[in-house]
């Protein structure tokens, strides 16, 4: 089978396993870790070769940049205690604990053993959210999930990287500590750097397809210049979308944010689809070519790795939300999260495309690549399936499941909205103001009668003077977190479409098409 039956096979398959997915309920994580399997198991099943180099690029860069624009510094600045002790220590811990098995077990390297630790050590926040999107759960727990994987999957790479960078150079040189020392700020100001010189750009491209094309073209551009600088490509990406997104606003047209959305979202989903079916196929030559005994060691490595990651985190979060607890008592202050909460978020730790990207990376003369690739994906597999379709009964039985309480809560939310565009129209004496609530009738009179085109003109300069006040609320809700990324971006859309529903053809027109 060519290249591209190959890849319009994965494409399909993707298709079907999201329909499956829908239907019965499950989150698409876990069934393509299922899919994952099946094609490591379905003889004849096609195959196709992945240059290692290209993994990380082409899998995390789109990925963690879309995760890292929808974090708003400001809640990466309220939670920051929780963030940077699971983003350093949880990561840490894992990578260690996951190490010592595999030098003692496995006979690894101390750095390759570092490296396996990397792996398999960042949770996932796709995994995650793709359970907890059709549940309601606190947002603090929400805002920490999410930022706790963005941050992880950062410390993660830079311990892959530089263990990586160890292993190979057999040991710790000038040059190899040189690199390790500037890759961290390096990245980062690379990537704050980049945003800027993008915001220059994107006033050339606004509202043209070359617009959302350039999108993807800084992303894997800034993450090969940084890899050609040996800078940490991931900071460099979290940097450049975060400060983007900080300092960008308005930037962007409603007509590229909805389409941009889109895209993103069918990218992102698609990189997942193939990086598990690649997987599955890198699994299945590894065991048409392992020796029948070297199979059995290797699954048991491998399962005893599963048991360390869920074990460690469980009692790592608990530790922690535990101590937390014990700190706001002394303090007489409410507790920042119940143990109900650490408790779910224990059973989130669900791994996903970052392991899989990385295993993928490994160079072909890494020691026991097989094992280690072939334990990631059992750490993917046993976590996607066993806690990824084992979350949402945990979240109702915890009594965490806000739903009703969500959707009360954004009704207020849209009616505050409401009231702050409404109020952008007091105190303005023009007939114009009325019409608002005359829409349709309106747009219908001024295309029967040219002379009226002026009222619609003036009334769509009344809108958007409205929608801008609901624009200012929105924003100050997502810096303060009153309401979380899938909440903020459900309005956000409902407030792009208005605005496209008051702009003129030309307006909303995407050029180049």
């Amino acid at each position: 089978m060519s290249f591209f039956e190959s890849l319009i096979v994965l494409l399909l398959v993707a298709v079907v396993l999201l329909q499956v997915s829908r239907r019965l309920s499950v989150p698409y994580p876990s069934m393509l870790a299922v899919a994952g399997v099946a094609t490591a198991l379905i003889p004849g099943a096609p195959y196709l070769a992945l240059d290692p180099e290209v993994a990380l690029a082409l899998f995390i860069a789109p990925a963690l940049l879309d995760a890292a624009f929808d974090f708003p510094i400001g809640t990466a600045k309220r939670f920051w205690l929780p963030l940077i002790v699971f983003a350093l220590g949880g990561v840490l811990v894992t990578t260690a604990t996951v190490a010592l098995a595999g030098h003692l077990y496995a006979g690894l390297p101390i750095a390759a053993a570092v490296v396996l630790g990397a792996i398999v050590a960042p949770p996932d926040a796709a995994a995650a959210t793709a359970v907890l999107s059709g549940m309601s759960i606190p947002r603090n727990t929400d805002a920490i999930l999410r930022g706790e994987s963005l941050f992880n999957d950062a410390a993660a790479l830079l311990i892959f990287a530089a263990a990586l960078s160890i292993q190979s150079a057999g040991g710790v040189d000038a040059t190899v500590a040189t690199h390790i020392a500037l890759a961290a700020p390096g990245g980062i100001l690379l990537g704050i750097v980049a945003a800027f010189v993008i915001r220059r750009l994107t006033t050339f491209v606004s509202g043209t397809l070359g617009g959302n094309l350039l999108q993807f073209v800084q992303t894997f551009l800034l993450w090969i210049i940084a890899e050609r600088l040996h800078l940490s490509a991931v900071l460099a990406i979290v940097a450049f979308a975060m400060t983007l997104a900080s300092t960008g606003q308005g930037l962007s047209s409603a007509r590229m944010r909805v389409q941009s959305y889109a895209v993103w979202t069918a990218v992102v989903f698609v990189l997942n689809v193939v990086a598990f079916l690649l997987m599955g196929m890198q699994v299945r030559g590894i065991l048409a070519s392992m020796p029948a005994d070297h199979v059995a060691e290797a699954f048991t490595f491998a399962a005893i790795t599963v048991v360390i990651v869920i074990a460690t985190r469980f009692a790592f979060t608990i530790g922690f939300n535990r101590f937390e607890s014990w700190r706001a008592r002394r303090r007489s202050r409410p507790e920042p999260a119940s143990f109900k909460q650490g408790v779910l978020a224990s059973w989130c730790g669900m791994r996903g495309l970052l392991t899989l990207a990385t295993a993928f990376a490994l160079p072909a003369d890494f020691p026991q690549r097989d094992v280690v690739v072939l334990t990631a994906f059992a750490v993917v597999l046993a976590t996607l399936v066993l806690q990824g379709m084992t979350l949402a009964p945990l979240i109702r039985r915890l009594g965490l499941d806000r739903r009703k309480a969500g959707e009360s809560e954004l009704a207020g939310i849209r009616n505050q909205l409401l009231l702050s565009g409404l109020s952008r129209l007091d105190g303005i004496e023009h007939p114009q103001v009325e019409l608002l609530r005359q829409t349709l009738l309106l747009e219908q009179q001024a295309i029967t009668d040219p002379e009226r085109a002026h009222m619609l003109a003036k009334y769509r300069k009344l809108a958007l003077k409205a929608i801008s006040g609901q624009r200012e609320l929105l924003e100050k809700m997502r810096t303060s977190y009153e309401l979380n990324v899938d909440e903020y971006n459900l309005l956000l859309e409902e407030i792009d479409w208005r605005e496209l529903s008051i702009l003129p053809e030309d307006k909303r027109r995407i050029e180049e098409i």
